[in-house]
């Protein structure tokens, strides 16, 4: 709750001043300007005011090397960038930077996005990592605000209303919210909060996002203007799954010393594209059509998802270099050549059937990637060692966890709405349009309040805001709410070893 509090604290301190330094500006011949621009002398990357610059932020929500593929995702997004001209000093990396010299990888010291194996860590600046990775940090490195940071690099998008913007983030996500390593968490509504913060002070001409999560379309349903100059493809609607891919056992597959998936099927599915084609001849339209057929498994959805719009869509006419920028080794690329890893079939042993639904697939859940990698952890050690029971011991306990977190909601729901209803009314979608929940503050509250009894909610978890959002809408007291939460969860152990009061309260 104290982390929490003194996050408000911090981001209402933060909008103040910015509200002030506004004042400062609102006369009848001059535009809202960002603290940081400077209209008339040239940006620090060396473009005057009217050419503007590209700006970009790259964001890996996730730690632990079962996430590999989210840094990977990241890291790989940073050299599409480099090589298609942006600048260094002009993106901003977030990531955990916990992967590259972790005792699990097999080739310490670098990372690797694709079955190809080449190495995508070197070179990419160390920005803001471990626990400086945070919503806070991330909001100060948009806004421009080199006040609002609480450590890292101190480099912020500086950007003027001439300017481009490209957000990548990839992670776990949930109904309405996006994971980070350092709770809490990025919410829907702070994030477009800040993007209307940074539209209304000049901070940009134009801005374009991707975002790859569970549930990622949630971030923008019903929440996003469309008059923001903002353009948004997510990998995922607000009700399914994202997918990892290249991983152990697949086709293609990682190099076989490896066993946690090593990228994402729509992050992958942009950057391949990005790396293949000429961008000064394909239009962000182009783009997504291209990664909607790659990410949606050719249109079968069967262990793919759908990749959605939001936003000013107008701008997806715009040619993907504005944003991305162009390798001068693609000028000859034609639209229409495939890359050589699009058209390939994804295939899943048998064997791990066990985290799919419902009988064979080509791809991996987001949130079932780790129990890939604990499986091959177990299933890689010799037989009767330490080694394997621990990693036994360690599979078993994820999966309780899981059981206790569903079980725990769906009790939950059963004792406000009854048994008849109560499963039914905590799963109901809003119809499409619709954001997800009235009232944030609720949403918020009703996550601490749940994690207080039952537990902390994990990245698998985050599966279960849709319920609590619901709560709210459901008009449910905080009060009843809690009551319920504490009858249902006092007596598990859930509750006491894996508590938010060590990881952090995700609200």
């Amino acid at each position: 709750m104290a982390r929490g509090i003194a996050f408000l604290l911090l981001t209402l301190a933060a909008l103040g001043a910015l509200q002030r330094l506004n004042a400062r500006h609102l006369s009848a011949d001059q535009h809202i300007l960002m603290p940081t621009y400077r209209s008339s002398s040239a940006s620090k990357s060396g473009n005057t005011s009217t050419e503007g610059t590209n700006w970009a932020i790259l964001i890996a929500g996730s730690s632990g090397y079962w996430n590999y593929r989210h840094q990977a995702d990241v890291c790989h997004a940073y050299h599409v960038l480099r090589n298609g001209g942006l600048k260094e000093e002009n993106i901003v990396v977030f990531m955990y930077d916990d992967i590259a010299d972790n005792e699990f990888n097999p080739r310490p010291g670098q990372i690797i996005n694709n079955p190809g194996g080449v190495d995508v860590y070197a070179g990419v600046p160390k920005d803001y990592t471990g626990s400086n990775v945070t919503v806070g940090n991330f909001f100060a490195a948009l806004l421009g605000d080199k006040d609002m940071l609480t450590g890292g690099s101190g480099k912020v998008v500086d950007s003027g209303p001439n300017d481009h913007i490209f957000i990548f983030y990839s992670d776990h996500g949930g109904p309405g919210v996006l994971g980070m390593p350092t709770n809490p968490s990025l919410y829907a509504n702070d994030f477009i909060d800040a993007l209307q913060l940074k539209h209304d002070t000049g901070g940009y001409k134009e801005m374009v996002i991707y975002i790859e999560a569970c549930e990622s379309g949630s971030i923008f349903e019903g929440l996003l203007p469309d008059n923001l100059n903002i353009y948004v493809t997510t990998a995922a609607n607000a009700v399914e799954s994202s997918w990892g891919t290249y991983c152990p056992g697949m086709d293609p597959s990682p190099p076989s010393e490896y066993f946690t998936c090593i990228g994402d099927l729509y992050s992958v599915s942009w950057m391949e594209d990005s790396e293949t084609h000429n961008l000064e001849e394909e239009t962000l339209k182009d783009q997504y059509s291209i990664i909607k057929q790659r990410t949606s498994n050719h249109e079968t959805y069967v262990s793919g998802s759908h990749v959605m719009q939001y936003g000013d869509i107008d701008i997806s006419a715009e040619f993907a270099n504005q944003y991305l920028g162009n390798n001068d080794a693609n000028r000859n690329n034609s639209l229409h050549d495939q890359s050589t890893l699009s058209n390939v079939p994804l295939h899943l042993p048998s064997i791990l059937q066990y985290i799919t639904t419902g009988g064979k697939t080509k791809g991996v859940h987001q949130r079932d990637a780790d129990l890939l990698f604990l499986w091959h952890k177990y299933s890689s050690r010799s037989e009767g060692t330490k080694e394997k029971f621990e990693a036994q011991e360690e599979l078993l306990t994820e999966l309780s966890y899981r059981m206790h977190l569903d079980k725990s909601v769906s009790l939950i729901g059963k004792a406000l709405f009854g048994d008849g209803i109560g499963d039914s009314a905590l799963t109901a979608v809003r119809p499409s349009g619709t954001p997800l929940v009235d009232d944030w503050s609720c949403l918020k509250t009703l996550v601490r309040t749940f994690e207080s009894h039952c537990g902390s909610l994990t990245d698998y978890g985050m599966r279960h805001m849709r319920a609590f959002a619901n709560i709210c809408n459901a008009g449910v007291k905080i009060g009843t709410f809690e009551e319920a939460s504490s009858s249902i969860c006092s007596a598990s152990k859930f509750s006491h070893t894996v508590s938010p009061l060590k990881v952090g309260f995700r609200a």
